[in-house]
């Protein structure tokens, strides 16, 4: 009998031991998964769906922007005085505050189009989502007027900050720009190099504004938190590979 019950003692506590395991394994898969979803990027453009992006001001997306094969396209051969017919600039569903976003675009001859961060969507105060939200440029260097321009160049934070060189692919050809923005730090790579750094929201950022066109409105770049957008600047354009993790 002192037998049998030692060999249920032993039974159970080995029995106890793999139920910790078990708790313990499904605990640390937790975890990983947590993380894993956390510094993972997510895509933005799924292929047949508009359905993480909207018109600013609007619901849902004009006709004028085409995802095809995991590309958008703005086709811009209907104008709308300097947009497009059933286009407009786009921005996420979503508002983000520290994050890491990459997108591939590619621009037609002599046209001009951005990527805008910490967009804030009111109408009521502001038209335009440059208008709350720093640009990173997207230019034809060599036929768009704003090519000419120091500040405006593709790469540049418009009107704000130049490239530190010139390492963009010309009209039509793809080039990649990364956007990484974390509490307060400001990094921009084009194609895979880093070309500007600068810190938001200090007295050299108040500055920097205050010397460029945005003046006019007292929001621009002092939001903290807010919607990524891609422009209608009235010329075709197209992305892929548009990516965001959170930091």
């Amino acid at each position: 009998m002192k037998k049998l019950a030692y060999l249920s003692i032993v039974i159970m506590a080995l029995a106890a031991c793999q139920s910790a395991d078990k708790k313990t394994a499904g605990d640390t898969t937790a975890l990983v998964k947590a993380e894993t979803t956390k510094t993972a990027f997510e895509p933005l453009l799924i292929d047949s769906s508009m359905s993480n992006w909207h018109t600013y001001g609007k619901t849902g997306v004009g006709k004028a922007w085409q995802l095809r094969d995991g590309v958008l396209h703005l086709d811009a051969s209907k104008k709308a005085d300097w947009q497009t017919n059933g286009g407009g600039d786009i921005i996420t569903n979503e508002e983000y505050a520290n994050f890491d976003l990459k997108v591939e675009w590619k621009i037609s001859r002599a046209g001009n189009s951005g990527i805008m961060f910490y967009v804030h969507e009111d109408t009521s105060k502001y038209k335009y989502p440059w208008q709350t939200g720093p640009e990173t440029q997207i230019a034809d260097n060599k036929e768009n007027e704003d090519g000419k321009l120091i500040k405006h160049r593709a790469g540049d934070l418009y009107d704000l900050m130049s490239i530190s060189k010139e390492v963009v692919k010309p009209a039509g050809e793809w080039n990649k720009t990364e956007v990484i923005a974390n509490d307060g730090k400001l990094e921009i790579l084009v194609n895979d190099e880093k070309v500007l750094s600068t810190n938001m929201w200090d007295d050299n950022w108040k500055k920097m504004i205050a010397a460029s066109k945005f003046k006019e409105w007292p929001g621009f770049g002092t939001f903290k938190k807010g919607h990524i957008a891609l422009q209608d600047h009235g010329a075709d354009v197209w992305f892929r590979n548009v990516e965001i993790k959170k930091l």
